[in-house]
């Protein structure tokens, strides 16, 4: 991992997604949020200051040494215990049925093998656990989803690796049996590169 992905992408990745008007999708997101909690691609920690007030820990993962760095101004500042472990959503170290609630947020697009990652967040969820979301990717219109696909590849070294044409809606539910979401493109933002699918996923309780 080199310098532009360690030191100048967090950055300009925490730029990108502080935006006030992004700010209300991670509020919405996580109002559900209950229990013993992961997230992954923690990214720079812009979700701690959405979490309900009776969450006091949350264990998170990302394979970016260089954005932990930059939560942990976050972190000092918020009530919540974070354990921070830098690897990958793909290969999780903890056990079945650990976890009540997973939440990703602006994640999915950029992980290498994604159905992995969905695997293991379903293996690690409790039965009954819920799996929150949102998520920028291929949009519902045909003329944008072109370009989408012409500009992925410029997009991943631009991005760190972020795929614009994700669906993810199919990905997840080839994971989840129950999945509610609603799929849009915020007012003023490009649907090229901000179709938002925002919801959550239960894992089928046992």
């Amino acid at each position: 991992m080199g310098f532009y992905s360690q030191v100048i992408f967090p950055r300009l990745l925490d730029w990108s997604l502080s935006a006030p008007n992004l700010a209300k999708y991670r509020q919405e997101l996580l109002a559900d949020v209950t229990g013993e909690v992961l997230e992954i691609g923690f990214g720079t920690g812009l979700n701690l200051a959405y979490y309900p007030c009776d969450i006091h820990k949350i264990t998170t993962v990302d394979v970016n040494p260089g954005m932990n760095a930059l939560a942990n101004k976050r972190i000092s500042d918020s009530g919540i215990t974070v354990e921070q472990l830098l690897l990958s959503s793909e290969n999780l170290p903890m056990a079945d049925n650990t976890f009540d609630s997973v939440v990703s947020t602006w994640t999915l697009c950029s992980i290498t093998n994604v159905q992995q990652a969905l695997k293991e967040v379903y293996r690690v969820l409790k039965p009954g656990g819920r799996f929150f979301f949102v998520e920028h990717g291929l949009s519902n219109k045909p003329s944008v989803q072109v370009w989408q696909h012409r500009l992925t590849p410029i997009q991943k070294v631009l991005a760190d690796g972020c795929y614009l044409n994700r669906d993810i809606q199919k990905l997840v539910e080839q994971r989840f049996d129950h999945v509610e979401l609603k799929r849009f493109t915020p007012e003023n933002l490009p649907d090229l590169m901000v179709h938002l699918y925002q919801g959550f996923a239960t894992k089928k309780a046992s």
